[in-house]
């Protein structure tokens, strides 16, 4: 067969330089890797006109993207984990802010369908008893997945969410971080407290995947394995084993992640059906660990 060239979106991760640069290469396939700065500028594109072949992409993102029949195959392959507690902020000079004080009050969040965003609302809700709809939310950005009608406040344009908050016209913002003395972490100690959630739940929250479209899985489920093989090995090739694991690769190893972010995406209307796990995969990707 043919030698493939793939239009390929990933971000720079010390874990696909390997793969990015060329030092592992496959025998069916080569990328034609294009550069995105923020990564995330490539999501909808992806999701709209199935503009690359392979695309790094955020979990909702993704699962917004199949609920409404977007032709793309998910692979176990995450880029990007994270705990999310200390991506949230308010000013430190307004007295301290407990996340039920939230209730009530002006939260900005870049967008409200950011994978950030899902995780820390279903982190709030759930495992602190936050009431969502009573909070004011204010976005700065259209959701990627058109078919998504997004009812919260739309910031003035250009403004900055951080702005916002230190000029006080948001009491909080979720899915940022600072440095800045004049902003606290709404959580005191956010490794604290991802480290007990992490003990109550026993999962990573993973933000980002690798998607590909339906059309290259469809025609070439060789290609779709192998590229899956070779993100796998440069991860190995730049990562030491650590615990929990970051990165989890295979279906099972994201199966637990992947059924708490639909619950709470679910649970925040941001999918209009609940997915089962077995629906994200095709046949080249549903049988990869």
């Amino acid at each position: 067969m043919d030698r493939l060239r793939l239009r390929t979106v990933l971000g720079n991760h010390r874990h696909v330089q390997a793969l990015k640069s060329g030092a592992l290469r496959s025998n069916l396939f080569d990328l034609d890797v294009i550069e995105f700065a923020p990564t995330n500028a490539a999501f909808k594109p992806m999701v709209r006109q199935q503009a690359f072949d392979v695309c790094e992409m955020a979990v909702v993102t993704y699962l917004m993207a199949r609920a409404h029949g977007k032709p793309l195959v998910l692979l176990p392959a995450v880029m990007l984990g994270r705990f999310q507690h200390g991506h949230a902020l308010y000013r430190a000079d307004r007295g301290t802010l407990a996340p039920r004080d939230l209730e009530g009050k002006r939260v900005g969040i870049r967008s409200f369908t950011t994978t950030t965003g899902a995780w820390m609302r279903g982190i709030l809700a759930n495992d602190h008893g936050v009431n969502l709809d009573k909070v004011d939310w204010v976005t700065f950005e259209d959701p990627h997945v058109a078919e998504y009608v997004d009812r919260t406040e739309r910031a003035p344009k250009g403004r900055s969410i951080i702005q916002m908050l230190k000029d006080g016209e948001l009491d909080a913002v979720l899915g940022e971080t600072s440095s800045d003395s004049a902003l606290k972490p709404l959580f005191a100690d956010p490794a604290g407290e991802a480290a007990r959630w992490y003990r109550r739940h026993g999962v990573v929250p993973i933000n980002h995947l690798v998607v590909v479209t339906e059309r290259l899985a469809a025609s070439r489920p060789d290609v779709v394995r192998e590229l899956y093989d070779l993100l796998k090995r440069s991860k190995a090739t730049a990562e030491p084993p650590g615990a929990p694991d970051l990165l989890p690769f295979g279906v099972e190893a994201n199966r637990k992640p992947l059924e708490l972010i639909i619950d709470y995406c679910v649970q925040q209307a941001l999918i209009p059906r609940r997915l089962q796990v077995d629906e994200l995969f095709d046949d080249a990707t549903r049988d990869l660990n």
